[in-house]
């Protein structure tokens, strides 16, 4: 099964933009990998497309933690003036 990488995109902005909580990069993963059902999707892979998508500004990224640490992700919320 060939999974195209905008594919990847889409689940990991439609699984963020749907959780009530912000998530960690691990919870992201199982998550897409639940979905498109795929054992060729790897960390590393999911990993660069969310830092493209905080880059984009389709969602937000912060890094927390001593040592490495971990990412959390949340959906960009939209200010109304």
């Amino acid at each position: 099964m060939v999974i195209r990488e905008d594919e990847i995109c889409a689940r990991v902005v439609s699984i963020i933009n749907s959780a009530g909580e912000p998530l960690e990069t691990k919870e992201v993963e199982q998550r897409v990998r639940e979905k498109l059902k795929s054992a060729g999707i790897t960390r590393t892979k999911i990993f660069y497309r969310l830092n493209l998508l905080r880059g984009d500004g389709a969602i937000n990224g912060k890094f927390i933690g001593p040592g490495k640490g971990v990412w959390i992700w949340w959906k960009k919320e939209i200010v109304k003036k």
